[in-house]
């Protein structure tokens, strides 16, 4: 069965750093694209990052590129964003996902509906 866990996030003022964290398990991240998307209060699914299985390629959205850095270790099962200089309009939930069908460094990750899971989020609150 896949588990994906996430950790960590916060509160934080304007400008801070915060780190999240994703537990995988049923799931090996040597064979899966896997990455994170986030959703405020009120709005859709907003995909901000992904790691390929080789972990290269990368992907990251213009809205958090030179800000956030995602990262993942295969033998311990876990992925990790660090978010660093924070704005208040980065305030929301934050999720792991995957299996994700594509993750190519170009485009927007796909999630596959019938395969991909994701965990409960990370809630991160930037304040002014």
């Amino acid at each position: 069965q896949v588990q994906l866990v996430e950790s960590g996030g916060g509160q934080v003022h304007s400008g801070g750093s915060v780190t999240v964290s994703c537990t995988v398990s049923g799931l090996s991240l040597a064979g899966h694209h896997i990455g994170w998307f986030r959703q405020a209060p009120g709005k859709g699914r907003d995909w901000i990052s992904c790691i390929s299985a080789t972990y290269d390629p990368t992907w990251y959205a213009d809205s958090i590129k030179g800000r956030f850095t995602i990262s993942k270790n295969n033998s311990r099962g876990m992925m990790w964003l660090q978010m660093d200089s924070l704005k208040p309009e980065d305030t929301a939930r934050y999720y792991c996902a995957g299996p994700l069908r594509r993750c190519d460094g170009f485009n927007l990750p796909i999630l596959d509906p019938d395969t991909s899971y994701w965990g409960q989020g990370a809630q991160v609150t930037v304040t002014p």
